[in-house]
């Protein structure tokens, strides 16, 4: 039974002619199912010119215009509207193999468009083995061209600049001939997550699927090699029943295996923002604190300050107003724990905690009842205390996260230029800014969840967009 269910499911996966040593794969089961996608896109695509789906129809093909929502522009080039495209990016070059209606008229297309490129008269395709090559130098650098058999094509172009052979193309053409020399295989991660468009980073073990309609946008996908602990979904929360607030906002439930590398990266940000801190003694502390938790953990993450100093350290430690919560397996032992912390350079101590004054802020951690909350902002770290239920409940997932676009969008705006000329790591916030923010002002909710499969890592991210007027 399990080897026929196995069958079925290898039958029903999709099957991309994905090039080896891509750095990045974008397969489309059928070009005339992209409807839901393109029509979030299309929307988003208002207030984000980046997402307009003309943008990326650009990068569907090599040397030729493909435009899904027009299936009678791909009859008009020889493509099948109905059959898959699986794009290839690779180091040097991209290569598109696509299902074609009218192979005759493709070649009849290709060889305009190739010829135009090329600075020379004709294009004169090679036969051998039952596949038709064509490679021709192009005026701009490198090499464009195709393979065909039967109904398959798969075109490249490879990278060059200004009149130089690169010297790729005799590569690119074996490349494309084995592409579509056999039937490729079914992959079986792509069967197993929902999607019209499926995104494969090969060298990060990640697989993602794409579906939308017209308000929202969902990504599905596994990955194999996330910087994450591994986390459980059994057990109770005390986190299960408290209402998301504030510009990102995670439950979860860390594997006992993975606790002490959740602490380790909680441990490495208190040693940026307190150097001064001697670094066996933070990590002594960090050991005996990890040996004291359930693995239930909330990260909330309020806001981001009005003009913060982002051009330092302290000053991009400091900007988002965060706190994380932690259940502990016993107060007592927690208590005596945390004690060594009394030593620390600039610390005072509280009546459920200590205050770390250091560079550009201060450091609050607060043990109360079996919840410790460390933060870098009082008020938020207060609230937390005050806002953990009395019983708690289970979670469907063992991360679940949600961002509030709005405040996201806020935030992403107290990045200014003169940030970026100071410090070139800003930048890419910067653009996400300028790109996203207008689109992010205007959602209504970013939302998702996480589980381990088998040393591997399943999530989903939902975007969802005002109704339609």
């Amino acid at each position: 039974m399990l080897s026929l269910l196995l069958a079925a499911s290898l039958a029903a996966a999709p099957a991309p002619r994905a090039a080896s040593a891509s750095g990045t794969i974008v397969h489309i089961p059928r070009l005339d199912a992209l409807q839901g996608v393109t029509t979030f896109l299309d929307r988003a695509g208002q207030s984000a010119a980046l997402l307009r789906p003309i943008v990326w129809y650009a990068e569907l093909h090599p040397w030729l215009s493909l435009d899904p929502s027009q299936p009678e522009t791909l009859a008009g080039l020889g493509i099948d509207p109905a059959g898959p495209v699986t794009v290839s990016l690779r180091g040097n070059g991209r290569i598109s193999c696509t299902r074609l209606k009218d192979p005759k008229l493709f070649q009849q297309k290709a060889a305009g468009v190739l010829v135009s490129g090329s600075g020379k008269t004709e294009v004169k395709p090679a036969t051998s083995g039952g596949v038709t090559t064509v490679s021709i130098p192009r005026e701009s650098g490198g090499h464009a061209g195709y393979a065909l058999k039967g109904q398959e094509a798969c075109a490249f172009a490879t990278t060059g600049g200004g009149f130089v052979d690169d010297g790729q193309g005799p590569v690119m053409v074996k490349e494309v001939s084995r592409l579509v020399g056999k039937a490729p295989k079914p992959d079986a991660r792509l069967g197993q997550l929902p999607g019209s468009v499926y995104v494969m980073l090969p060298g990060r073990g990640m697989v993602v699927g794409m579906d939308g309609s017209a308000t929202e946008l969902r990504l599905e996908g596994t990955a194999t090699q996330l910087p994450l602990p591994p986390f459980q979904t059994t057990g109770t929360s005390p986190y299960g029943t408290m209402k998301p607030e504030g510009m990102f906002f995670s439950r979860s439930r860390v594997a006992p295996e993975g606790v002490s590398q959740a602490v380790g990266s909680v441990r490495a940000l208190v040693q940026q923002a307190c150097p001064a801190c001697p670094p066996a003694e933070v990590s002594s502390v960090a050991r005996a604190v990890s040996e004291r938790l359930t693995g239930n953990v909330l990260v909330v993450v309020d806001s981001v300050r009005s003009r913060p100093n982002l051009r330092t350290p302290e000053g991009r430690f400091f900007a988002p107003r965060q706190a994380v919560a932690a259940e502990v397996t016993e107060a007592a032992a927690m208590k005596a724990a945390l004690a060594p912390v009394a030593k620390f350079p600039g610390a005072k101590a509280l009546e459920d905690g200590y205050a770390l004054d250091v560079k550009g802020g201060t450091l609050f951690v607060r043990l109360k009842g079996k919840q410790l909350v460390m933060g870098n902002d009082e008020a938020v770290v207060q609230s937390l205390l005050g806002a953990v239920p009395q019983t708690g409940a289970k979670l469907p997932h063992a991360v679940d996260f949600t961002v509030d676009p709005k405040r996201l969008a806020s935030g992403l705006n107290q990045v200014s230029l003169m940030d970026v000329v100071s410090d070139q790591q800003l930048a890419g916030l910067f653009t996400v800014g300028l790109e996203l923010g207008p689109l992010l002002a205007r959602s209504e909710r970013i939302s998702g969840w996480l589980d381990s499969t088998g040393g591997a890592h399943r999530f989903s991210t939902l975007w969802t967009l005002p109704g339609a007027p």
